[in-house]
């Protein structure tokens, strides 16, 4: 749970590559910040070994535990999953075999403070904020994002969720994360949301009726309510506001610019659309409605 309706495109920083992201309706995304992207001619795997956190590997972080469909069985390793796969697809892009992969747990909360890191890049359905890109680099996009409504069947908001309806329920959703924030910003409940340190905790809290619903990334939302909660449905999505994952870097690091012209390659080869199609599209194809 990641996300967040951002009112305008984040801001890039410094010279960032054009835009160049996948989306699920096939569009491009907007450039996130970035840092001082390498040449073209220096993307080399020799030439980008100065910049690894670890000379020979490259270091992708996450969270644990990792959810489908972003990852399968628990295992960000194993290249199953939407994130793990454009994890691997970068790295051969960049010259390395999945042998010279290595990941690095990284909590959600910590991947986007200032300072050092211990990872090349993070890949945890971190949406790009112009807050964010203040103390971290962001790659372009390599999946646009829509927010989710996911409620327990047969309570009221299932039925009644006109934006008026909306404000008057109780919402809960993970602390720092960018569902929470588009509650308070763009639903704008009468009652503040409850905050949970964990997405477990939430869904904990809506199967208990602590709260009435919580918000998610469509993905996220429909296997939630398909595979986890009992007796639990996906009211729908929220219009497309220009929300977007980026993969997250240290503050500076120029390997951003190598990793922006693999991800270009990616979505114009069509190799970002049919990781999308194969691991996320079955959740892609839902009812709209206004916060």
């Amino acid at each position: 749970m990641r996300r967040i309706m951002i009112t305008a495109a984040a801001v890039a920083l410094g010279t960032g590559l054009a835009a160049c992201g996948s989306s699920s309706s096939g569009s491009g995304a907007s450039s996130a910040g970035s840092g001082t992207p390498s040449a073209a001619a220096s993307c080399t795997n020799a030439a980008i070994q100065k910049d690894l956190f670890t000379k020979g590997v490259l270091t992708v972080g996450t969270d644990k535990p990792v959810y489908p469909p972003w990852f399968e069985n628990n295992d960000p390793a194993n290249g199953k999953g939407y994130e793990s796969a454009v994890a691997y697809a970068v790295a051969s892009q960049l010259g390395f075999k999945k042998s010279q992969v290595k990941w690095a747990y990284e909590p959600f909360d910590n991947s986007y403070a200032p300072g050092p890191k211990k990872f090349d890049f993070d890949i945890n359905e971190v949406s790009v904020t112009p807050q964010r890109a203040q103390v971290v680099t962001f790659s372009n996009s390599y999946y646009d994002v829509q927010q989710a409504l996911v409620a327990l069947k047969g309570t009221p908001i299932v039925t009644k969720h006109a934006p008026a309806d909306l404000k008057s329920y109780v919402f809960g959703d993970q602390v720092g994360t960018t569902s929470l924030a588009f509650i308070n910003s763009q639903i704008q409940p009468t009652q503040t949301p409850k905050v949970f340190e964990t997405l477990n905790d939430v869904k904990q809290a809506l199967q208990t009726h602590q709260i009435a619903a919580l918000v998610a990334d469509t993905p996220t939302a429909q296997f939630i309510s398909s595979s986890e909660i009992k007796h639990s449905t996906m009211v729908g999505q929220f219009p497309s506001t220009g929300e977007h994952f980026g993969l997250l870097f240290q503050k500076g690091n120029p390997l951003v610019g190598c990793v922006n012209k693999a991800l270009a390659t990616l979505h114009s080869n069509g190799t970002l659309a049919a990781l999308q199609k194969k691991y996320l599209q079955v959740y892609l194809s839902v009812p709209t409605i206004k916060p």
